[in-house]
């Protein structure tokens, strides 16, 4: 918790958003509370105030999430570390309901990030793209299908852009589209899962996995149901037959061939399946 008699403590989503509303309560070995502190803007908590040294619980709670406790060890000099806290929404373990989803585009995101150099990333993502989850009552039935628009790639800069959308890469003229459906799911953790199926990007259809995380499920603000989840996979270039390269004078490649994608996505409910029916307005 910081230097001296600094007490921190970092409060977290699981992916990785600060939660701001989170607040800290430390009890001592007797069950009595001795501090109470709430998170800034950053999801920090932070107080100087002194305490006598030994154990100490602390408890996270923030509205919407399950409360987390753990130890929290106070040394001689005043100085404790609660370290980061990951606060799971509550009911979390649960799936949402089975049925069909309609991805969100306008809440969802698919991006990519390429090495340039050696030494930086290159970031880009696709602005269009749509698909359904199929979430069946044996989870590992689930089924998932999306498609991308290959010629909404964006990376900020209209020349690399078209040279993207060119022959040397995606060939949006011959391959306009990439489409992914999966054919099984694996359990990898908790609120975790492996997601097999195929990619089929450039012409090229291979096996690829998403490693999955599910972040939970909440009514919208316009009567629907929605569920979030985040994905990532790793790709390489090669197997989808995308060769193109520049060896800079040190050798080293201009663009890597190693892609990371992450996807963020937000599926709504299909009302069909809902009774009181979703929506995919968006704000």
């Amino acid at each position: 918790m910081g230097e001296g008699r600094g007490r921190e403590a970092r409060i977290r989503t699981r992916d990785g958003w600060a939660l701001e509303h989170a607040v800290v309560t430390l009890t001592d070995a007797t069950g009595e509370q001795v501090l109470r502190a709430g998170a800034d803007r950053d999801g920090t908590v932070r107080t100087g105030e002194a305490l006598a040294p030994g154990p100490y619980t602390a408890i996270v709670t923030a509205v919407g999430y399950g409360p987390q406790a753990s130890t929290a060890l106070v040394t001689a000099s005043g100085r404790a570390d609660v370290g980061t806290v990951v606060l799971d929404r509550t009911g979390g373990t649960e799936l949402p309901p089975p049925g069909l989803w309609s991805l969100d585009p306008a809440h969802s995101s698919v991006r990519a990030v390429a090495r340039h150099l050696g030494i930086s990333s290159v970031h880009g993502r696709f602005t269009d793209f749509g698909g359904t989850i199929e979430i069946a009552e044996d989870v590992s039935r689930s089924r998932v299908h999306a498609v991308i628009d290959a010629a909404s790639v964006d990376t900020g800069n209209g020349m690399r852009d078209k040279h993207l959308r060119s022959a040397d890469f995606l060939d949006v003229e011959l391959f306009p589209e990439i489409g992914y459906r999966s054919h099984g799911l694996t359990v990898a953790g908790q609120d975790r899962w492996t997601v097999h199926g195929l990619l089929t990007l450039h012409g090229v259809e291979r096996e690829v996995d998403l490693s999955l995380a599910y972040l939970g499920t909440s009514p919208d603000p316009w009567g629907g149901l929605r569920a979030a989840f985040s994905a990532s996979a790793e790709l390489h270039r090669e197997d989808f037959a995308m060769n193109y390269n520049q060896i800079v004078q040190s050798g080293i490649a201009a663009i890597g061939t190693t892609l990371k994608v992450e996807l963020a996505i937000q599926a709504v409910r299909d009302a069909r399946n809902a009774g009181a029916g979703g929506t995919t307005q968006g704000a």
